[in-house]
């Protein structure tokens, strides 16, 4: 039987989820001694993992090359969702949320904010469920200058413990959502091979719970 095939985000996320396979008896030692791989055989080769970027992963899961993906809520948020989220992964958690120089009142006066963010579409869906008209600018790079240098009033950023916020003389203002990893899963797959997909996910789940 073809392997059902998992793309997951390089880096942090990649561990903590070899992390969990092996708690659920996957064997994972070619992603650990990967090299420069980046398609990797796992368990009895029942599943194929494949090493991608985190925009890539849900590229991938919507066009049907990967079953089931491995990426964070934030990604989920900017780039839409043509896939079903099916698990809290419970690892990798963080938090989007509005940060300003400190002592900023940001919510008050009349002229029209101007916010920079990595993350456009997650930031303009906030200040609409706020009713607030606001301008908003993309950054890629350290989205913290943007107040610094007078760009803008704020910024809506993930945020893990708030020091490089503290360093550079922002403070969060409110939190935008709560930010995990997720199982997602192509909707074609859900259907086609639901028995293996859901034996994956109660093994997950099951692992989740006695982590907690």
């Amino acid at each position: 039987m073809k392997s059902l095939r998992i793309a997951l985000t390089k880096g942090r996320l990649e561990k903590d989820s070899v992390a969990l396979f092996e708690k659920i008896g996957l064997d994972c030692t070619a992603v650990r001694e990967k090299g420069r791989r980046l398609i990797l055989p796992i368990g009895n080769g029942e599943i194929e993992v494949v090493l991608a970027k985190a925009a890539d992963v849900i590229t991938y899961v919507e066009n049907g090359v990967c079953d089931l993906g491995v990426v964070g809520k934030d990604t989920i948020m900017e780039n839409g969702s043509r896939f079903f989220e099916i698990l809290d992964l419970g690892f990798g958690r963080c938090r989007f949320a509005l940060a300003a120089k400190k002592g900023t009142d940001f919510f008050t006066g009349y002229k029209e904010k101007t916010v920079a963010s990595k993350y456009p579409n997650v930031s303009r869906q906030f200040f609409e469920s706020r009713g607030m008209d606001v301008r908003i600018i993309k950054i890629e790079g350290s989205v913290e200058l943007a107040p610094l240098v007078g760009l803008a009033d704020g910024i809506v950023d993930i945020v893990e413990t708030g020091s490089t916020l503290k360093e550079n003389g922002l403070e969060v203002i409110e939190t935008v959502s709560e930010i995990s990893a997720r199982l997602i899963v192509n909707t074609a797959s859900l259907k086609m091979r639901k028995a293996e997909i859901e034996i994956l996910v109660a093994k997950l789940e099951t692992a989740i719970k006695e982590r907690e």
